[in-house]
């Protein structure tokens, strides 16, 4: 029972981990095209946002890179806790 809990903890470690990687590889892609598109501020985006001012996207965007950091913060938590787990289980 312990050595089928341990490999399903690990499992479930090993899978955080690479959540984790490809969310931080996600948000540098997106703040790279927050970036660009905050450089260049093409009329187009402001109107596909339904016209609304480049200060206003600034601030969606910035919200919502902030919300999107602090879930990235929790999936770190739990998956540092979850490794943890799984090594303290290898060593019962």
């Amino acid at each position: 029972m312990d050595d089928l809990l341990y490999k399903k903890v690990h499992a479930a470690a090993a899978a955080g981990w690479w959540t984790l990687l490809v969310a931080v590889i996600f948000a540098s892609l997106a703040w790279a095209a927050f970036m660009a598109m905050n450089h260049c501020q093409c009329p187009c985006v402001a109107a596909m946002w339904g016209g609304v001012s480049w200060d206003t996207i600034r601030n969606v965007a910035i919200w919502a890179m902030a919300i999107y950091k602090l879930v990235i913060w929790t999936i770190f938590l739990v998956v540092v806790w979850l490794t943890i787990w799984a090594r303290k289980l290898k060593r019962l």
